[in-house]
């Protein structure tokens, strides 16, 4: 494998890592890196996705006593058996609806300019609801309850448009049925877990005509650097949000945004 393939596939990684836990949209950004990187074949769009588990696998490793005590005690404890069907109930909308709209998502929507626009829109969304300073009702996000669990569920539909971000959607969802940013985040995180590992297998799913030995170490390259980069991310996120809104992403949103919209506009 030449090294120029294999920088391209860390850099992919790390871009993954670094914003797949943060509103900012990663595979937005993903589509963007892959233009400017050249690596926008067949092969990049499964790419793209099949990396995202890595990213998941990190919030697997670093909240995995919690998880596994979740698992061990799902029909022991009352609490953990209803955070697990509040993690269904969020789970269910975006799942239903990518599954029947997949194809089409892919071939229209994957692209810099539907990015750009999202961003823009999710940026502004973001500091319209920071400004309505929404009173908080849940501090830890195993005590959500099924209202909420719901608005963050039809929230993460809107992230089925690349650019818009699973993170923003989930967390903003969060935060407008009264999560604080911190459960609301930690509830993102959990959620991402099952929509990941299902979109990941379903693609493989669908693309297992381009994946060979050659295609499966590509992936994996990508996979590890977006688990390393991602384990980092994480922890700075949940401690940055326990003192800041996020209305820095936004206004992140919006600039790379419009300067995207104007790089591709002139180019």
């Amino acid at each position: 494998m030449e090294l120029i393939i294999v920088l391209k596939l860390i850099i992919l990684g790390i871009v993954e890592g670094l914003t797949e836990f943060v509103p900012v949209s990663s595979t937005g950004h993903l589509i963007i890196a892959s233009d400017m990187l050249n690596f926008n074949n067949e092969f990049a769009k499964l790419f793209e996705v099949v990396i995202q588990l890595g990213a998941i696998l990190a919030v697997v490793w670093l909240y995995r006593d919690k998880i596994l005590k979740l698992i061990l005690s799902i029909f022991s404890d009352k609490k953990s058996y209803s955070f697990a069907v509040n993690l269904l109930i969020a789970f269910l909308p975006a799942s239903i609806i990518g599954f029947l709209f997949h194809s089409v998502i892919k071939d229209y929507l994957f692209n810099p300019v539907t990015v750009s626009f999202a961003l823009i829109l999710g940026g502004i969304a973001i500091i319209i609801i920071e400004k309505l300073n929404i009173k908080e009702k849940t501090g830890e996000a195993l005590d959500i309850d099924k209202k909420s669990a719901l608005v963050v569920g039809l929230s993460q539909i809107l992230s089925l448009i690349p650019g818009v971000s699973r993170s923003a959607s989930t967390i903003m969802g969060g935060v407008c049925s009264g999560l604080s940013r911190k459960a609301a985040a930690e509830f993102s995180f959990f959620l991402a877990i099952p929509i990941m590992f299902a979109a990941t297998f379903y693609d493989l799913y669908k693309s297992s005509d381009v994946l060979n030995t050659d295609s499966i170490l590509m992936i994996a390259i990508g996979f590890a650097a977006a688990f390393i980069s991602a384990l980092f991310v994480i922890k700075w996120f949940i401690k940055f949000i326990s003192t800041h809104d996020f209305k820095i992403f936004a206004w992140y949103r919006i600039v790379f945004g419009i300067f995207l919209l104007i790089f591709y506009y002139f180019l």
